[in-house]
């Protein structure tokens, strides 16, 4: 920001010191948005669309619509599990899962879905509607929105770390 010289005597001090911090506030606010989720494995919600879709209302119920905040949880999760090398719903540093939502700004019934191998996404769909807990996650009534993400392993590029976040 230039100021001319010229404009300085009409301007006083304290006009200055409120602008700048008026501008300081306003980039402060900016960077506290939810970010969109970038890197590998991020954007693969809306290729999981039509399998969702087509698990959910094989069962009578809504598709599930696909959330970039659901997506950022679930591509943080992915990427604790990768960095560890481990599934686990709860990080290193002792956030659970509902800790995890509460700081994503995630409110109200959420669940996850997690997994760890060298599949592609069709048969992460088929190994979790085989096992009664993530099935029962993928077909609760309550939620409306999901989010999947994967990160690879840093030394097994074909092994995956998924997590599906789903919410109402």
């Amino acid at each position: 920001m230039s100021i001319s010289t010229t404009a300085l005597p009409t301007m006083n001090r304290r006009m200055l010191i409120k602008a700048a911090g008026l501008a300081a506030l306003a980039g402060i606010a900016a960077c506290s948005t939810v970010s969109v989720p970038i890197g590998e494995g991020a954007g693969v919600s809306s290729s999981a669309t039509s399998t969702l879709s087509t698990i959910r209302t094989s069962a009578g119920l809504p598709a599930l619509t696909p959330d970039a905040q659901l997506e950022q949880a679930a591509l943080q999760q992915a990427g604790y599990m990768a960095s560890r090398e481990r599934m686990s719903h709860t990080t290193g540093w002792g956030k659970d899962f509902a800790s995890r939502m509460k700081d994503n700004g995630v409110r109200g019934a959420a669940a996850e879905n997690i997994a760890e191998g060298r599949f592609d996404q069709q048969k992460l769909f088929d190994i979790w509607m085989h096992s009664d807990g993530h099935r029962r996650n993928m077909l609760d009534p309550d939620f409306s929105r999901f989010g999947l993400a994967y990160v690879r392993d840093g030394r097994d590029p074909a092994l995956r770390y998924w997590a599906l976040v789903l919410g109402r």
